[in-house]
């Protein structure tokens, strides 16, 4: 059963797809994207986000949730139709704040080379952070002094570019270690393995509608 969403809230005015601000039957608050931010977005949020579950990265809690058809029916919003009804991608909104370069000290190298290891092998560009500021898709739980990492749908890019990677990522940095360790190479290649032991698991649980761009 998907989690049921009875309320909507607002929207985020940040990010490309602008995720609606969604309240579930769980009386959580959820970062909702539905049929506005495109199936294949949807796909790619999903598969990618249970990739780097099983490596073990700190990713904001999400789930597959549903929007009633009868919630939007009494909604108070011109753009109801960019949420669509049925089943949508929730990321439980959390208490954080943007990681900023003067944060990213505080993040512990073995996880920022879990990150960056991590976008490459899933071809996710849209992790840029420098001294003018980015699009990170990172961010910091002050109150536990831990990364949440968020947003997937980009992974899987077809025009994926390995130099502007390299150039933009938040943990960049790292990357040096990550090329001159081939032990640490075949190490991330052993994990990445054991999660893709999983992936027929993780593509059954794709809501079906997903596959097919007409909502017919």
């Amino acid at each position: 059963m998907s989690l049921e969403i009875v309320e909507i809230m607002g929207r985020a005015q940040q990010g490309v797809t602008q995720p609606f601000i969604c309240r579930g039957e769980d009386d959580q608050v959820y970062f909702v994207k539905g049929r506005g931010a495109g199936r294949r977005s949807l796909i790619c949020e999903w598969i990618a986000g249970q990739l780097g579950l099983r490596l073990g990265l700190p990713i904001a809690p999400f789930e597959i949730v549903e929007i009633p058809e009868q919630l939007l029916a009494v909604a108070m919003r011109d753009d109801m139709n960019e949420l669509g009804v049925g089943k949508a991608f929730g990321s439980s909104k959390m208490p954080v704040v943007e990681l900023s370069v003067s944060l990213i000290d505080q993040v512990p190298e073995d996880i920022q080379r879990d990150v960056l290891a991590f976008d490459w092998w899933v071809r996710n560009a849209d992790r840029s952070l420098g001294e003018s500021g980015g699009n990170p898709n990172l961010f910091w739980d002050t109150g536990n002094e831990a990364l949440v990492v968020i947003d997937h749908n980009q992974a899987f890019d077809p025009g994926f570019s390995a130099l502007d990677f390299v150039e933009t990522h938040a943990f960049r940095a790292q990357w040096n270690a990550l090329i001159g360790d081939w032990v640490e190479q075949q190490r991330y290649v052993d994990r990445f393995l054991s999660a893709l032991s999983d992936w027929a698991t993780i593509c059954n649980t794709i809501p079906p509608e997903w596959w097919f761009v007409d909502t017919e």
